[in-house]
């Protein structure tokens, strides 16, 4: 398992089940260009798939090392976001919901 994988389980490990009640959302995460994964959260479920999703309503764009801060909690994930380190790509509102879906 890649060091961005590893990242993503670590992040999948903080999913709170009770704030994904009644969702049906897929996150996608683009690393480094080159890595890509989904985190498709279904009614209190989370599930971890590598390669791109199509039916992903928000992509997420960042390097590793800011992936493993952020996953870490020694990246804030707004601060990133207003440096430059992360970009959405599509439903900009569905990104704000990560951090209720997978608390620090």
């Amino acid at each position: 398992m890649t060091d961005v994988a590893k990242a993503v389980e670590a992040m999948k490990a903080k999913f709170d089940p009770s704030a994904a009640a009644g969702l049906d959302l897929v996150f996608g995460f683009r690393i480094d260009e080159s890595k890509h994964f989904s985190l498709v959260v279904k009614d209190k479920t989370c599930e971890l798939k590598e390669g791109q999703n199509p039916d992903a309503q928000v992509t997420l764009v960042m390097d590793e090392e800011t992936l493993k801060g952020i996953v870490s909690g020694e990246t804030d994930g707004m601060q990133a976001f207003m440096g430059g380190k992360l970009r959405a790509e599509g439903d900009m509102m569905l990104a704000m919901k990560l951090s209720e879906l997978f608390p620090s």
